[in-house]
């Protein structure tokens, strides 16, 4: 791995089984947009079909955002979550490649890599994600974000924050809040 500094840009990783993952891109992608940076999320795995709080801040603010997934694997066909990822990941690779971008955020691409009930590498290949990683344009910053980050992304990240639960409210039935899940 070259040394990394601000010219060649940096790969970020968030992964992990906290909550905090999204949240922590969240922020980097404020603080970026802050700095006059061009941004943009793409999210891997939640669905146009529900509203989330993060999307509607980001139109709000201008930052490109696009939910592309088709939600948790077990609410549609295995055929319906194949095709949402792959043309999350023909859509992605547009992007990166278009250059428009100094901050681009691969939300829970992780989770969509360790998918092992249905077969995705056809459709969303781990070769062509590195591939992306070491091929993007000079000086652009991803993120990859979601819980078991495959050790090669982890390999080629320059940064990797792991956030490990300690406590969580779910386990004492609480559900996903507004305004802090969704």
């Amino acid at each position: 791995m070259d040394k990394p500094d601000n010219q060649r840009g940096l790969l970020l990783v968030y992964t992990g089984d906290g909550k905090g993952k999204t949240t922590a891109a969240l922020g980097l992608a404020v603080r970026a947009w802050g700095r006059g940076k061009r941004v943009l999320m793409i999210q891997f795995i939640k669905s146009p079909e529900h509203t989330y709080g993060e999307k509607i801040a980001f139109d709000r603010l201008g930052i490109d955002m696009f939910q592309l997934g088709s939600g948790f694997t077990w609410t549609k066909t295995p055929e319906e979550h194949r095709e949402a990822l792959r043309q999350a990941w023909t859509f992605t690779k547009e992007k990166v490649a278009s250059g428009d971008y100094d901050l681009v955020i691969l939300d829970e691409l992780n989770n969509a890599l360790a998918i092992k009930n249905f077969p995705i590498d056809d459709v969303l290949p781990l070769a062509e994600v590195l591939e992306l990683i070491k091929t993007r344009p000079q000086g652009m910053h991803l993120v990859i974000t979601g819980r078991n980050a495959q050790p090669e992304i982890i390999a080629a990240a320059d940064l990797v924050s792991e956030v490990n639960p300690v406590k969580h409210y779910y386990n004492e039935g609480v559900g996903a809040v507004v305004g802090i899940e969704m």
